[in-house]
């Protein structure tokens, strides 16, 4: 009987800690997006989840619209304070997260890791062109799904970089 209930528990704590991070970056699934964000964001990049950034990160992100990376991405009032209101409430709420330098995706520890065996001449290549361009590998990215196993490899990479893809 003690075996039976330290394997069940094992095994529901197993499961639930793949759960949460099976989905980490994929709360678009689970929490629908204003309109207003998938039209006013998504037109210029990926509309990115929430959970990507903590809620500091998305506090000065809406708060510096007319400066938004080198753009004018200027909202209504209402708009911004639905959004950002949006925006803390599904960001990443793990107390260890750090806001990255610059509030960038790009930046954020998890990027890193999930992004570390990627030469830096792949984010150069004509059909990449940048790290913030999900969509180059990431077929689901534009609904917030960035499941590895929806991956598409870029063009142009060399034989070398297309074996090591498959690693």
């Amino acid at each position: 009987m003690l075996i039976r209930t330290r394997t069940a528990l094992v095994l529901l704590t197993l499961s639930l800690a793949m759960a949460s991070h099976a989905g980490e970056h994929e709360g678009a699934g689970r929490t629908p997006w204003p309109k207003a964000y998938a039209q006013e964001c998504a037109a210029c990049h990926v509309a990115y989840p929430p959970q990507m950034l903590p809620a500091a990160s998305w506090a000065r992100l809406m708060g510096g619209l007319d400066k938004h990376f080198g753009t004018d991405a200027s909202l209504d009032a209402k708009d911004v304070q639905q959004l950002g209101r949006w925006l803390q409430e599904n960001a990443d709420r793990h107390p260890a997260t750090p806001a990255p330098p610059e509030d960038r995706i790009t930046r954020t520890a998890r990027f890193g890791r999930k992004h570390r065996q990627i030469e830096p001449a792949t984010w150069r290549l004509p059909s990449v062109r940048s790290a913030a361009n999900c969509m180059a590998c990431h077929t689901g990215a534009d609904n917030g799904q960035y499941s590895e196993h929806a991956l598409r490899m870029p063009e142009g990479l060399s034989a070398r970089q297309r074996a090591a893809w498959d690693d």
